[in-house]
């Protein structure tokens, strides 16, 4: 069962997009990000696709960017990270029965990507989310990693809709939960509120 493949260039686009990031930046790592954290967790964040300056820069899941601020100091707030910042996949920062990962591995241009991408990489996250075990729970930032997630465990769209805050209950007893992203232009402009965001992570640990 293959949960990540660092030599993947599946998707001709994005391959060819890292080629040029690494000619411009070549201190980045610029290739397909792996998962962060514990891999016997019991939750399990997913979001969208390494940043342009943050994982794909630094090959680790909201790490160097503005997106990871409030995702580790949230997860440190609720005993799911031993500090509150995570700085470099050097560091000595670790996570506790949480893992990281992302829908799409690889930094896919102006941050979007494609449909077909999105759906080659699933295998990929299939795997992961079947680690997962009953009782567990996944947190999706934003309604791209939640649909990659129900295709992924191969449910109907249509009796899952997206929505922050919403709980969904899976099948094996597992659950979904699903949040705004925390991107720079969610919570900036207020659509995402720490608060809100604490919501959803508090629920999780509820759960669990």
């Amino acid at each position: 069962m293959s949960l990540f493949d660092p030599k993947c260039r599946a998707c001709a686009r994005l391959a060819c997009h890292l080629q040029e990031v690494r000619r411009h930046y070549p201190s980045y790592y610029a290739r397909p990000v792996p998962a962060f954290g514990d891999p016997q967790a019991r939750l399990l964040v997913v979001g969208l696709a390494p940043g342009m300056h943050g994982a794909n820069a630094s090959g680790r899941p909201f790490t160097g960017d503005h997106a990871g601020i409030l995702l580790y100091q949230t997860l440190y707030d609720y005993g799911f990270a031993s500090r509150p910042v995570s700085k470099s996949r050097d560091d000595d920062l670790v996570l506790s029965n949480c893992r990281i990962t992302n829908a799409v591995k690889c930094l896919p241009p102006q941050n979007k990507p494609t449909t077909e991408e999105v759906d080659r990489c699933n295998q990929y996250l299939r795997n992961e989310l079947a680690t997962v075990a009953a009782g567990g729970v996944i947190v999706a930032l934003g309604a791209v990693a939640h649909r990659a997630v129900v295709r992924a465990l191969q449910l109907p769209q249509v009796e899952y809709a997206f929505a922050h805050g919403q709980h969904h209950r899976l099948p094996h007893r597992r659950h979904l939960l699903d949040s705004y992203h925390c991107s720079r232009y969610n919570t900036q402009t207020g659509r995402l509120t720490p608060r809100m965001f604490r919501r959803v992570f508090a629920k999780a640990a509820d759960i669990l």
